[in-house]
């Protein structure tokens, strides 16, 4: 896994045919793939794939490793000094310094099970604590929250996708990637309800019924893109007079989510600091805050324990009762 290449990992080939008509031995090709990609290609999300690819040719940059083989036999300083890199020179996030640690950690777990590394390096080193009672991501208030949902056009074939993204990450709660990997199909009906259907992260699969208001958007947006039939294709599409010139029936890229998110952000006059995210954690304290289940907003989210659904309630962090405000002199 060389840091110059950005191309997709390796995946188990198929037998190649030779000119006799016989297939050349499964086993003898795959032992030419690098255990590297082996593990890379064994995680089930392609997010994962990707954040890991990047996260270990992070280290390899950084480090400046060149080969599986020098990779294979680092030892604790190396990611020691790694580790002291992205916290003290380059400001990384504890999260971010956590988790690149992480995926460093999973594949030297997986060279060491299978005998192309003596230890895992990343075993002995601290990693930096992060905040677990509440997460940093800012969450809008129910005020600005409506004012997002109504900033787009709704003349504009733009603006009417757009109300829908929106709808969708502050009715609905989803990722971005959840929302940017939607079909058609996914919007239906479940006992008289609109609902959606999500693949989670994982590949795990969810439906919930959605607010009148989303589900509203959602159709009224199809019906001006015109692939409301189109039931298998992407529900959220790139634009076509987006300059790049490809094809137009492709589902929006994950980023692009947090672009439009942004977007309307500034243009109501919030410039720093929200993300895609924050619809999530905009979506979990409202629902808490009107008075909605633990446990009911836990299943929204798509979180396996409540502890990850408490991370995103803002609730507790209330302006008017800060102390700066009765410092009147």
């Amino acid at each position: 896994m060389p840091p110059k290449k950005d191309s997709a990992p390796a995946v188990f080939p198929p037998a190649v045919l030779e000119n006799t008509g016989q297939a050349v031995s499964t086993v003898a090709a795959l032992a030419d793939i690098p255990e590297e990609d082996i593990w890379l290609a064994k995680q089930k999300s392609k997010r994962t794939r990707r954040a890991y690819k990047q996260d270990v040719q992070h280290f390899m940059r950084t480090i400046t490793i060149r080969s599986h083989e020098e990779l294979r036999k680092v030892d604790h300083r190396a990611v020691i000094a790694w580790e002291r890199i992205m916290r003290e020179i380059d400001g990384a996030a504890a999260s971010t310094v956590r988790r690149r640690l992480a995926a460093l950690s999973s594949l030297f777990k997986h060279l060491v099970r299978y005998g192309y590394a003596e230890k895992n390096p990343v075993s002995e080193v601290e990693r930096p604590a992060i905040n677990r009672r509440e997460g940093s991501t800012l969450a809008f208030s129910q005020a600005d929250a409506r004012r997002l949902l109504d900033k787009p056009d709704e003349k504009t074939l733009e603006g009417l996708r757009d109300r829908a993204i929106l709808a969708v990450g502050l009715q609905v709660g989803l990722r971005r990637a959840e929302i940017a990997s939607l079909t058609v199909e996914d919007l239906h009906q479940n006992r008289g309800y609109d609902s959606l259907r999500i693949t989670r992260k994982g590949g795990r699969h969810d439906a919930l019924a959605v607010h009148p208001n989303a589900a509203m958007r959602l159709k009224a947006y199809l019906e001006t893109a015109g692939h409301a039939d189109d039931l298998d294709g992407p529900l959220f599409r790139p634009l076509s007079h987006n300059r790049k010139k490809q094809e137009q029936r492709r589902h929006m890229d994950p980023d692009a989510i947090d672009r439009v998110l942004r977007k309307y952000a500034k243009a109501i006059g919030i410039v720093r600091g929200y993300s895609a995210h924050s619809m999530r954690a905009t979506f979990i304290t409202t629902a808490l805050e009107n008075g909605c289940s633990l446990e009911d907003v836990q299943r929204a989210a798509g979180h396996s324990e409540p502890g990850t659904t408490k991370l995103y309630d803002r609730r507790g962090y209330n302006p008017e009762k800060s102390a700066s405000f009765f410092a009147t002199y």
